[in-house]
């Protein structure tokens, strides 16, 4: 039997991993979340999974002294609205969680743990490069309040690459691509992808806030997962590793585009800039895959799979 500590259960990604995990009844899976009510709703009651109340933009430790055998901390804010409206908060959540996450790795002497990282801790890149590995570091302004998520995530990986080398705490750093797939709720989602997906089922045209001529990668969710899984047993201590699928890097002016022509051809996009939008700064992000690769990794799924997924 695995005993898992899986955070940010009742988010896209550590749903997708609990569900994943679930598939196993020799899995046990212990469930920090905020609202215990909605996660029982989400996976229901069972002898399999243990369900706890934490709120991980607090100070406190988790509340937790028995076995465990994986960690995997995916509990973070992900919405551009909430990280400029909150941003104490989204600092708090990000680095407080983390703290309290490798503490109870410490402490129950895991055989690893995976932390969710973001493609954002790369920050502005002008220009074009052709490959980003994870030595890379752009441009982030720390006076702005949307970057309290990437600079709360560069810290974030500090702290789990010195609880690594001081704590010899087995933790790896996941820096996924902007994920997406089944399980999106596109009618309350706001991310851009979610907006496209939304408006190609709905037969309306796609307004573009900015420019839409910052470049990126994405990551199918299923993919997601079979990644952090491979990282929870080879995934090297102290180490990042770039999840992405190198075929679907795209401006998001291009991925608005592929939705119209894939899905519904009759709408038009429309760019109609705001000033005052809180999507990230304008950057270009080929990352490299290589590494993660090298551990037996590769995408299965691409855009037209991830869109197909949400829009139905």
């Amino acid at each position: 039997m695995a005993i898992y500590i899986i955070t940010g259960a009742t988010g896209l990604i550590g749903g997708a991993l609990v569900d994943y995990l679930k598939k196993d009844e020799n899995n046990k899976l212990i469930l920090p979340v905020r609202n215990i009510l909605k996660a029982e709703d989400r996976f229901g009651q069972s002898d399999q999974i243990i369900y706890m109340e934490h709120d991980f933009s607090s100070n406190n430790p988790l509340n937790f002294s028995g076995n465990i055998d994986y960690i995997v901390h995916a509990a973070c804010p992900t919405a551009s609205r909430f990280m400029v409206e909150h941003p104490v908060e989204t600092i708090d959540t990000i680095i407080n969680g983390t703290r309290a996450m490798l503490q109870t790795a410490q402490q129950s002497h895991v055989k690893r743990m995976v932390y969710l990282s973001s493609m954002e801790v790369y920050g502005k890149f002008d220009g074009e490069s052709d490959s980003i590995d994870e030595s890379a570091q752009g441009y982030v302004n720390p006076l702005n309040a949307r970057s309290s998520y990437p600079m709360a995530k560069r810290m974030a990986e500090a702290i789990c690459y010195n609880y690594a080398k001081e704590y010899a705490v087995p933790v790896v750093v996941a820096r996924l691509a902007q994920t997406f797939g089944p399980g999106v709720d596109i009618t309350h989602d706001m991310r851009v992808f979610a907006q496209f997906a939304r408006c190609a089922r709905e037969h309306q045209d796609i307004v573009l806030k900015t420019d839409g001529r910052s470049r990126r990668m994405y990551l199918h969710i299923f993919d997601a997962v079979k990644a952090i899984m491979l990282l929870l047993t080879k995934g090297l201590e102290g180490e990042a590793y770039n999840v992405a699928n190198k075929n679907t890097y795209s401006s998001i002016k291009d991925m608005a585009e592929f939705v119209k022509e894939q899905f519904c051809p009759s709408i038009q996009v429309t760019v109609l800039k705001d000033e005052d939008n809180c999507y990230p700064p304008e950057t270009n992000l080929p990352l490299s895959t290589s590494k993660i690769e090298e551990l037996g990794w590769k995408p299965q799924y691409g855009l037209l799979e991830m869109f197909a997924s949400i829009i139905g």
